[in-house]
């Protein structure tokens, strides 16, 4: 099959063909038809996330058909369309795990980082850890929901009871989240870098009531704040722009260092958390979720060999929404 594969950090993937994969007793072999472009492989790429499996096939929203399944795999029929996520799979007899909160498990792997990801015409899953795609859907708008539709549902859901709420960052996860939460009557703020226009436009379209910068307070305070942005300065910003009682949630993986800052910012029951990974049981409400709720993913696309430049306008900040790799157009 065709790979772009990741060698080394900090340099290009390359396109190479290896293997396909055989799937154990308890997996399943996917068709990979579309994969969706995460900030985390730019993170991964970058050396920010540490000891990734190298060589590595990124990419952890992905949506494919099963192709084949091994011996022990009752729940899926040949040809059902599956989503694989970030948690490719925790080792179930942790506290965490057992207590229902697996995305905190010391032993869990993760598509695209430590096992082998979408960046490529097939990938294995296990199982326990696909998710059902609503129909919906077409390959390309599903697969943003995977990762950004997740982790953005996982934050919305600790601040759900509140009515004004400010977003730093305006990329894939925000997008997918400024829908759900407008919709249920919240007022959006959107805090983005200058000269980023697409993302602007887009926040202005999706019902943005105010965009401005993170130097910036919005013009009343906030009842909380999502942080999507991997900017650690961004936390004394959004503590600034929240009023007392209200709370910061930090979404990424990765975050830079976060500054000192006084006490005050945060005195007052100001709250600060941050997001990891996702469980299943997330999955299976965002996906019940997604079915009912009006949510259109925008996308740019590329076909698998342009990975690096569609990796590029990711991190430049040239797109709307999410870069999304179509393998049904990859060249045999």
């Amino acid at each position: 099959m065709k790979a772009m594969m990741f060698k080394k950090v900090g340099t290009p993937l390359q396109m190479m063909e290896v293997p396909t994969p055989v799937p154990g007793p308890d997996q399943l072999l996917i068709q990979v038809h579309a994969c969706g472009i995460c900030r985390t492989d730019l993170h991964i790429i970058d050396g920010e996330l540490p000891n990734p499996k190298l060589p590595l096939i990124l990419g952890h929203e992905i949506v494919g058909t099963i192709m084949a399944k091994g011996q022990n795999v009752n729940d899926f029929t040949l040809g059902d369309r599956v989503g694989i996520p970030w948690l490719a799979s925790t080792c179930s007899q942790c506290k965490f795990c057992l207590e229902g909160k697996e995305n905190l498990c010391a032993d869990a792997l993760y598509t695209g980082y430590t096992v082998d990801g979408g960046f490529a015409e097939f990938c294995l899953a296990n199982p326990d850890y696909v998710f059902p795609i609503p129909d919906k859907f077409d390959d390309l708008q599903a697969a943003p929901l995977l990762c950004a539709g997740l982790i953005g549902f996982r934050s919305y859901r600790k601040i759900k009871q509140t009515k004004n709420i400010g977003f730093y960052g305006f990329g894939s996860s925000a997008h997918i989240l400024i829908q759900i939460a407008r919709q249920e009557g919240k007022n959006i703020y959107v805090f983005s870098r200058p000269g980023q226009k697409k993302p602007q436009d887009l926040a202005v379209k999706l019902g943005a009531v105010w965009i401005g910068d993170s130097t910036q307070l919005p013009p009343i305070p906030l009842d909380a704040a999502i942080i999507f942005a991997p900017a650690g300065e961004l936390i004394p910003a959004a503590l600034k722009a929240i009023d007392k009682g209200g709370s910061v949630i930090c979404a990424g993986i990765h975050m830079s260092d976060i500054p000192a800052f006084p006490y005050h910012l945060l005195w007052g029951e100001r709250s600060l958390a941050s997001i990891a990974n996702l469980t299943r049981l997330d999955g299976l409400e965002f996906m019940d979720m997604a079915k009912k709720t009006v949510i259109e993913t925008t996308i740019t696309s590329y076909p698998l060999e342009k990975a690096n430049e569609a990796l590029k306008d990711v991190r430049e900040g040239r797109i709307a929404g999410t870069a999304v790799l179509d393998l049904r157009t990859t060249p045999s």
